[in-house]
């Protein structure tokens, strides 16, 4: 529940927006005190945010005070400074860089460019997809009080790749005639050896179990990838960096799972929703808590920014995620000393439009692909 000084505190917030939009609106005519102005307002922001002494000396923050300042004042280097912060924000999912939660300079950098991006035509914003990504996670998780008109965003068309099995329909066909041929050549020789021939037999075709048996090992369809739904989430009683979640995936009782993920998320944030996981892993104890499945998450290439893979929206829990051209059937229980899990998530990643894969083959659901905020990055 909030307490009244959180709501009076929460009217005083939407006060400052209504100023700041006043201020944006007509910055023309305040000339030389326009930036003295919005550092008084971004001030107020500042001091109105949660974990307010802090931000005020946190220099990160203020950098992006001192970018919005300077956005607002210099117009006429407005298309420069909104390539920069799309670059900045390519390995980015809040502009601390630091999980998923937006910060108050997340929410002031919003407030001055915005008035820029939702006026630009589509090849214009076609050349900042990081920036709109953005845009579209600040307006869903902060509320403007109505003062900033939400961006609208275009989804990017989602192509997926289809499997392509003429090479290996080619390479079945090529190994049926070799090795007709060489049965052929082995009828032969026998025949010459019945009639007092004396040519060698040719050994018989030998099938390569082992090739067979490595690439059973690295299917991805030994795994039971399924869609759940984070009922509960708390922070691990003895260890720092480790989350536990009451996950739901279709089955009569909620799985537990335990993740490394309290550098990144708070359980607040993994509360109601929707994720990915591997829920034939061996159960086990992690830190003294079982453990019964393996969240999967999407991770920066400096492993800065980790994230959970995102169902789909109208994906149910206990979906079972697909992949094209791979219809095997999972283990019951992973065998930890195979390795099977080692040796396929080097192969899970996500592609340029931020779409979950094996191989390039994207996590399909019955409501569309998996996706994470992040672009190029490996899933563990």
């Amino acid at each position: 529940m909030v307490s009244s000084v959180d709501d009076v505190k929460s009217d005083k917030l939407k006060l400052a927006f209504v100023q700041l939009k006043r201020l944006l609106l007509d910055s023309a005519t305040h000339g030389t005190d326009l930036g003295s102005n919005l550092k008084g307002i971004y001030s107020d922001i500042i001091r109105l945010s949660r974990d307010a002494d802090a931000l005020a000396n946190d220099n990160e923050v203020m950098k992006w005070v001192e970018f919005s300042v300077s956005f607002v004042e210099n117009p006429s280097e407005a298309n420069n400074n909104l390539h920069k912060l799309n670059e900045d924000l390519i390995t980015k999912t809040v502009l601390p860089g630091n999980g998923l939660k937006p910060s108050v300079a997340d929410v002031i950098v919003y407030s001055a460019v915005h008035s820029n991006v939702i006026g630009l035509q589509k090849d214009e914003r076609d050349k900042l997809p990081h920036l709109f990504r953005w845009a579209e996670h600040i307006q869903t998780k902060e509320d403007f009080g109505n003062q900033f008109e939400k961006i609208v965003v275009e989804k990017v068309p989602i192509v997926i790749p289809k499997f392509d099995d003429s090479k290996l329909k080619k390479a079945v066909h090529v190994g049926d005639s070799e090795v007709g041929s060489k049965v052929k050549k082995n009828a032969d020789a026998k025949k010459g050896n019945a009639q007092g021939s004396t040519q060698a037999v040719p050994e018989k075709a030998k099938v390569p179990e082992k090739d067979e048996k490595k690439d059973e090992e690295l299917s991805v369809s030994l795994l039971k990838i399924q869609i759940g739904y984070i009922r509960k989430a708390w922070k691990h009683p003895s260890a720092d960096s480790l989350l536990v979640e009451e996950i739901d995936v279709g089955e009569p009782k909620c799985r537990q799972v335990v993740s490394g993920l309290a550098k990144y998320c708070t359980p607040e944030e993994l509360t109601n929703r929707y994720i990915v996981l591997i829920t034939n892993v061996k159960p086990g104890k992690l830190r003294d808590v079982m453990s019964e499945g393996l969240v999967l998450c999407a991770s920066s290439k400096d492993h800065t920014i980790v994230e959970p893979l995102r169902a789909p929206e109208g994906a149910k829990a206990g979906e079972c995620v697909k992949f094209s051209g791979h219809d095997g059937k999972p283990e019951d229980v992973l065998n930890p000393k195979k390795k099977q899990l080692d040796k396929i998530t080097p192969n899970l990643f996500t592609d340029d439009n931020g779409i979950a894969t094996f191989k390039g083959i994207p996590f399909m659901t019955s409501s569309g692909p998996c996706t994470s905020s992040i672009p190029n990055a490996s899933i563990k």
